[in-house]
C-alpha cells in the first residue's frame, strides 16, 4: 500500500495500514504495551493518511476525517499533525 513510509516505529510501536476510502489509506501506530482498559490489547491511534494516487501525506483531523497535506518532513514516527505553536513556543521548543 505504502511504497516506502519514511519513518521507523519507534521502540515498543508498529504500524498499521488500511484502507479508508479509495485512493486513501489510514496508516495507524500501535503501542505495545499492556492496558487494563482494554483487557491487554494494543492501543492504535491514527498517525495520518497517505494518498496512493496523488502519493502524498495528510494529517489528521481525526481518525474518520482528512486534514491538512504536509510534507513528510515535518512529520515524526509518532504523528502527522504539526503542532500549531505561537512564536514563543516555537522559540522554546525547537523541533
Amino acid at each position: 500500500m505504502i511504497p516506502e513510509f519514511p519513518h521507523k516505529a519507534p521502540k515498543g510501536y508498529s504500524y498499521e495500514t488500511e484502507s479508508f476510502k479509495r485512493n486513501i489509506v489510514a496508516i495507524w501506530i500501535l503501542h505495545h504495551r499492556k492496558f487494563d482498559y482494554n483487557l491487554g490489547g494494543d492501543v492504535r491511534c491514527i498517525w495520518g493518511f497517505y494518498n496512493s494516487k496523488t502519493k502524498e501525506y495528510f494529517s489528521p483531523v481525526n481518525s474518520k476525517t482528512v486534514g491538512k497535506r504536509v510534507s513528510i518532513d515535518d512529520t515524526t514516527p509518532y504523528s502527522a499533525m504539526i503542532p500549531n505553536l505561537t512564536p514563543l513556543e516555537q522559540c522554546m521548543c525547537p523541533r
